[in-house]
């Protein structure tokens, strides 16, 4: 089940539960986080703030388990990308940071220019993790006959 976002869309109302392939709960995070960025309404935040972290709970628990096998063919290429990494927390890691950041948020006590710091290191962090959850992660085997 692929969501697929359109401006008529409301990310409010995005539908997604405990059985939501980690795929799409990572597409939600990533999209919730790329409106935070552009959001200035205080309560159109906090509600944004609210979906981030039901994504993040719902994601944390399931970070270690096997990918599903209707899924495999959705991280296998033909050649793994490189990709040069400086900042490389492990999953579980990224979204406790993710899961912190958004709490810290919610309580709507800082200075507005801390906030907006602090709402940018949020957005910048959910899209390393989205990006993350969605990399590739097996190269397919060729063979010569």
């Amino acid at each position: 089940m692929t969501t697929i976002f359109t401006p008529a869309r409301d990310l409010l109302s995005v539908p997604f539960t405990a059985a939501t392939d980690f795929t799409d709960l990572a597409d939600c995070c990533d999209r919730f986080a790329e409106t935070l960025m552009e959001c200035n309404e205080p309560a159109y935040k906090l509600a944004l703030l609210g979906r981030i972290s039901a994504c993040l709970a719902l994601l944390r628990p399931t970070l270690c388990e096997p990918i599903p096998a209707h899924l495999i063919e959705h991280f296998t290429v033909d050649t793994l990308p490189e990709t040069p990494s400086y900042f490389e927390p492990d999953a579980e890691a990224l979204c406790d940071y993710c899961q912190t950041l958004t709490q810290v948020l919610c309580q709507q006590s800082l200075l507005p220019e801390m906030e907006k710091s602090l709402r940018g290191l949020l957005c910048e962090l959910m899209w390393m993790f989205a990006g993350e959850l969605n990399a590739p992660r097996w190269a397919r085997q060729h063979t010569e006959h």
